[in-house]
């Protein structure tokens, strides 16, 4: 009988995640919920029921209280707001790697551009018209905060911090490391699309279908473009397809800011998934890949050997065609 669960990526790409069962395989578990503005799914095998969906539940409200930008009265909020400048060990960790990823992509990946997206109408009701770009950029770059310790200090007090790009990601990981502590040796997880999985399967790898990243592709897994074969891994896509609207002139406007131009990011690139050892990685260098394009995506897949990517761009003609490294290669069931 197969086990499928319709689950859907940041950003709003969308992945389908398959699995067998047979005779001699571990009774299966899934819990189904809702948490950070998004849907979760968790699969696990074990002789018992061990990890309830309460339990999940208060796991990732905690999170939220850290690291969620819905909930006002979050941590991140409050050092936004600037009412504290001591983070917690969620905070601490997305900071650092996202610090790390700052300084390696030059500051194309960027966790300050939190007034940028808001007046381009992303996480807020409405775009301003005709934003003041020169003047937002005063409070955006990654230079602008600094982690010493457990205390986070920021240059200008304008200074916002927008951890959606690779919070979703370290959640997933929380809560794989969650059912490892509670012997759960085979496990999928997936949290607003960001995935971590265990190494087996019932004896085999956890299949993961990405969506084809095609205007009008709205429903979860009515459309594949791919199957990866996953395994003690973070899978995580990025897209453009799905999340964006349109100014007054009918352009596209889309949710990936270039945090050194200011601007909506125009490029050739359609989504990227990547693999990496850990969600949190995954998530934060699918966002990177969307806005450095594609042929410096694919430098930094060859400077991070522990990367894989599958990315779907368009090409001069506008027609979709898709590049993935030889390892990404051997992991996919084709097209």
């Amino acid at each position: 009988m197969q086990n499928r669960i319709i689950v859907t990526l940041t950003l709003l790409c969308a992945v389908t995640a398959f699995g067998c069962k047979d005779n001699d395989a571990l009774p299966r578990h899934t819990i189904d919920g809702v948490a950070q503005g998004t849907t979760y799914h968790i699969v696990y095998n074990h002789p018992e029921k061990i990890v309830t969906q309460a339990q999940t539940d208060s796991l990732l409200d905690e999170f939220d209280k850290s690291c969620s930008l819905w909930d006002s009265t979050s941590l991140i909020s409050r050092i936004n707001r600037n009412l504290t400048d001591t983070v917690d060990k969620n905070i601490k960790t997305c900071v650092e790697l996202a610090l790390r990823l700052s300084r390696e992509s030059n500051g194309l990946y960027d966790i300050t551009v939190a007034p940028l997206a808001e007046a381009y109408g992303f996480g807020t009701e409405e775009a301003v018209e005709k934003p003041n770009i020169d003047s937002i950029m005063q409070f955006v770059g990654y230079e602008k905060i600094n982690l010493a310790g457990w205390i986070l200090t920021k240059s200008d007090p304008r200074v916002r911090i927008d951890l959606n790009s690779i919070a979703q990601g370290y959640s997933a990981d929380i809560m794989a490391k969650y059912l490892e502590k509670r012997g759960i040796k085979e496990y999928l997880v997936e949290i607003g699309g960001e995935i971590r999985c265990s190494k087996s399967n019932n004896g085999k790898k956890w299949k993961v279908g990405i969506d084809r990243p095609i205007e009008g592709n709205y429903t979860p897994g009515a459309d594949l473009q791919v199957v990866v074969n996953l395994s003690d891994a973070g899978l995580a896509t990025s897209g453009n397809y799905r999340k964006f609207h349109k100014d007054k002139d009918g352009k596209p406007v889309h949710h990936s800011i270039n945090p050194k131009t200011g601007q909506s990011t125009t490029n050739e690139m359609l989504s990227a998934t990547v693999i990496a050892p850990t969600a949190v990685e995954a998530d934060a260098y699918a966002t990177l890949m969307m806005i450095s394009g594609l042929e410096e995506s694919k430098k930094i897949i060859e400077r991070n050997k522990k990367l894989s990517a599958y990315i779907v761009y368009a090409d001069d003609n506008g027609d979709m065609k898709v590049y993935a490294d030889p390892k990404m290669m051997t992991l996919t069931d084709g097209e």
